[in-house]
């Protein structure tokens, strides 16, 4: 029986990465912070703590060797020379990579969207081949283009296949996007703003979709990167009306033409001038990849889990990345109430 380490395996890629490889005949060790387990997984998964910098304690996880590593948790340069260093321990890898490596024909990337005409318009889709951000130290997409560079020149020394996720979506999420209209349903919102006419499209990607390209991906190494997203990419507008379909919402929802028209009103997680679409094609091509879920058919699973999360605590407590990352303006239900009087 085949061996794998994930590394990160209690995330939220990581729950449902860890039940498809053991399912599909792999002996998976789950490592993570605090040894948890996913009541998903066979019992023959074993689970174990691990701090992800501790360079002693991976290396007593790959023992001997283990014929794959996948690496849920990976953010830096720093990551992929650790592997690296344990090349000779490794038969192959999945790591998890993101699409905030892209970057347009002019060098906008999300890393400008707050400068003038920052806001990056890509190609409709945007293929693996295309222009990147510079590697370094500076930004969340600097950082995993560099960790990408270190594990891509390895080659066949670690064949290693990169995973660029896009707007990652499922239960255990620590920023989900849902969020915003999940909550906003439970507190009894029923008319809200959308600005760019609703019209904008983030690609999203289910975990479990990801799981899949990630069991495909350890059946077949290589040395290779490849996009991670759903087979549809709906606007915002279809999003927010299909969760008010899944939690029975009635809502009105107020386009706007153009940017949100405040600065903390009708702007969402998701809201983009211009499409982030996936070509998915070379995964379909290099794995034989087919999506196991849509948007749709996966989405009840994640509103649930945020609705029960929200009954269980208060969204900051619970979600402290998403506070970090989209700041607590999401919710200015005032300034929301402000712009819709004055607007009549």
């Amino acid at each position: 029986m085949k061996t794998a380490l994930v590394i990160g395996g209690t995330g939220q890629i990581g729950r449902p990465s860890v039940r498809a490889l053991a399912q599909d005949g792999w002996a998976v060790t789950a490592a993570s912070r605090r040894g948890d387990r996913d009541a998903s997984w066979p019992d023959e998964v074993r689970s174990v703590r691990l701090e992800r910098d501790d360079d002693a304690a991976v290396a007593e996880l790959l023992g001997d060797g283990v014929d794959l590593v996948v690496d849920l948790v990976a953010f830096a340069g720093r990551h992929g020379r650790q592997l690296a260093r344990f090349a000779d321990r490794i038969g192959s890898a999945v790591v998890i990579s993101s699409g905030a490596v892209y970057e347009d024909e002019r060098g906008r990337s999300f890393d400008t969207q707050e400068e003038p005409d920052g806001k990056p318009r890509f190609p409709v889709p945007v293929p693996e081949t295309w222009r990147t951000v510079p590697a370094g130290d500076a930004t969340y997409g600097t950082r995993k283009i560099q960790l990408e560079r270190e594990l891509l020149a390895l080659g066949d020394k670690l064949p290693t296949t990169l995973l660029r996720a896009s707007a990652v979506y499922g239960p255990h999420c620590r920023t989900p996007r849902e969020l915003y209209f999940v909550k906003r349903n439970i507190d009894g919102r029923r008319t809200r703003v959308l600005g760019y006419g609703g019209q904008s499209r983030f690609h999203p990607v289910s975990v479990r979709n990801l799981a899949e390209l990630v069991r495909l991906a350890a059946a077949r190494p290589g040395s290779r990167v490849l996009n991670g997203a759903d087979p549809d990419s709906p606007t915002v507008a279809e999003i927010g009306a299909m969760i008010d379909t899944v939690m029975g919402a009635e809502t009105q929802t107020v386009l706007v033409d153009g940017p949100p028209p405040a600065p903390t009103v009708g702007d969402t997680p998701w809201s983009l001038p211009y499409p982030f679409v996936f070509d998915m094609s070379a995964a379909e091509r290099e794995l034989g990849y087919r999506p196991v879920t849509t948007y749709a058919d996966a989405l009840p699973e994640t509103v649930h889990w945020l609705a029960e999360r929200l009954r269980q605590q208060d969204w900051v407590d619970g979600f402290p990345q998403m506070v970090a990352n989209y700041t607590t303006g999401l919710f200015d239900y005032a300034a929301e109430d402000a712009w819709l009087a004055a607007r009549g």
